[in-house]
């Protein structure tokens, strides 16, 4: 396993970027000694799926193309046919593609979201979209499957257009050496956590990888819209889950520390991280590894207690961790935040996933 790296340099480098500093001994000693756990950094593709996918005929989504799809004929609805035309790629993963398209017959602004399909298994992401909405979270108006000459199969997914993402937002404020203004780190926090308390309490879903790029904002009335539900699931308690989910700068420590059997308190953490990101300029745990994620961690709230580690993962109770004194909020933030936006973000940072804040109550803040 790669060694821990701490802070923006290498091991024994302490960050003061973000107004605090830590103990060079003490957080060397942290990197070395966590260089022993067993912590993923790497998706199992074979975990967490469900079974038989829908397979419909239909054409390829490429740049520059016409495409033409048929929706509707079911209970009683006449069958009306669409023609996008792609305009350009917006975004590109691992997932496949996103393209910017217009339709022909109105002329609105599309998002078509374009994944390669296993035809062994049902889609999760299609199957959650279906299943929501709210002004929060991005719109589904219709989807489609589409097949190529090698037999490959892509499931289409139309979706509203919103040209904006909190992520470009905040990097044009560091482009000009500014920070967010804190009205809108509110606003941009607040939308967040009313997504997150319909998708947890009203669906029953948890998002699993709430980051800047997943969050869209119209920049005209600054609503803002959660997307890219690739990696929700609805949890079962005492059902299994992946550890191995949710982009690492915004992933809970019990999901560093490799439990799976966690709740939708993982998706108030990383809500935590961007808040924190807004108002910082820069992440605040920014590790380079599942073990130097840890340890950003650890610098900033201190060292976990017994009980705490128990609450992320029992089979860590034994693990012997260097005893580092948390950082108060105040430095963190280097004295420019009002005490009630400190308190705000302590109560998405809480170790025991049990203690963090639900969506509501932050609401309700």
């Amino acid at each position: 396993m790669a060694s821990a790296s701490l802070g923006h340099g290498g091991v024994g480098s302490s960050r003061t970027a973000n107004g605090f500093k830590g103990s060079s001994s003490s957080v060397d000693w942290l990197g070395r000694e966590m260089l022993e756990m067993r912590l993923r950094d790497r998706v199992d593709q074979d975990d967490d799926r469900d079974s038989e996918p829908d397979i419909i005929d239909g054409v390829g989504a490429e740049a520059g193309h016409v495409i033409r799809t048929t929706f509707g004929g079911r209970n009683g609805q006449s069958k009306q046919t669409v023609s996008y035309i792609a305009e350009h790629v917006v975004g590109t993963g691992s997932f496949g593609v996103v393209f910017q398209a217009k339709c022909r017959e109105t002329g609105e602004i599309v998002a078509i979201k374009k994944v390669l399909q296993d035809k062994r298994y049902k889609n999760r992401e299609l199957q959650i979209m279906q299943m929501l909405d709210h002004p929060n979270i991005v719109a589904l108006k219709h989807c489609f499957f589409s097949t190529t000459d090698k037999e490959e199969l892509y499931l289409n997914l139309v979706l509203e257009f919103v040209p904006e993402t909190v992520n470009r937002i905040a990097r044009n404020y560091s482009r000009i050496n500014q920070r967010m203004p804190l009205i809108y780190v509110k606003l941009y926090t607040y939308q967040i956590c009313r997504a997150l308390a319909y998708i947890h309490n009203c669906i029953g879903i948890c998002h699993r990888d709430i980051k800047p790029q997943n969050l869209l904002v119209n920049p005209h009335t600054h609503q803002l819209k959660l997307c890219d539900f690739g990696s929700a699931k609805v949890l079962v308690k005492g059902e299994p889950n992946v550890s191995y989910i949710c982009s690492r700068y915004y992933r809970a420590p019990e999901l560093i520390f490799g439990a799976t059997e966690y709740t939708t308190a993982i998706d108030i953490w990383s809500t935590g991280c961007v808040m924190a990101e807004l108002l910082l300029g820069q992440p605040l745990f920014p590790g380079e590894s599942g073990v130097d994620q840890l340890v950003e961690i650890i610098k900033v709230l201190g060292t976990p207690t017994r009980e705490e580690i128990k609450c992320m993962n029992p089979n860590y109770t034994e693990f012997k961790f260097p005893q580092i004194k948390p950082h108060p909020w105040h430095k963190v933030f280097q004295k420019r935040l009002p005490p009630e936006a400190v308190d705000l973000v302590c109560r998405f940072f809480q170790y025991s996933p049990n203690l963090r804040c639900t969506a509501v109550s932050l609401i309700l803040f």
